[in-house]
Parts: C-alpha cells; structure tokens; sequence
C-alpha cells in the first residue's frame, strides 16, 4: 500500500506520461498482461487506457489487471488507469524509495 504523499507523487508523475496499451473488447488477453509486465519491468509506473468496450467498470478492470500483473493500483481516472510495479532490475534508480 501507498501513502497519500506516495500516491500524490506517483500521479504527478502519471499525469505527463502517455497510455502504454489499452483494453478493448477483446479484455484482458495473455499478450495484453505480456506487454504491460515488460512495461511494469522497464518503467515501474504505467498508465492504460480501459475502453468502454471492455465492458467492466474501470476501478474493477483495474483491480483485475493489477492482480495478473503482481502490481499496484496507483489511481484510476476516468478510463485511465495507473499502475505501479517496483522493477527488479539491477542499478534501477526506483521511484519509490
């Protein structure tokens, strides 16, 4: 779990990042979780684009998502949703200390 002040910071962090990948009609696909945890791995903090195609409410979505992920739901606004993964890569300056 966050802190306020760590959820604050890591949405202001968010805010200026583009969408990695979004989640269509087509739901949660293997190669989906594949692309996000590559992107968890290389950046610790994403942001995804939840489509109404997909059908789910975006705060369950997320939930979903975090929990094939092994990460964290930093914040969901609107049809955005930010996730956070601590990287374990060597020499990875981390986001959260």
């Amino acid at each position: 779990m966050f802190t306020s002040k760590q959820r604050a910071n890591l949405r202001s962090i968010a805010s200026t990042m583009k969408p990695v990948g979004q989640v269509g009609k087509d739901g949660v696909t293997d190669n989906l979780i594949a692309s996000l945890s590559d992107a968890l791995e290389a950046r610790e903090l994403i942001k995804v684009t939840l489509l109404p195609a997909a059908g789910e409410d975006g705060e369950n979505l997320a939930a979903n998502i975090a929990d094939l992920l092994g990460a964290e739901v930093v914040a969901v606004i609107g049809r955005k949703a930010i996730f956070y993964r601590r990287s374990s890569r060597e020499g990875f300056t981390h986001l959260l200390f």
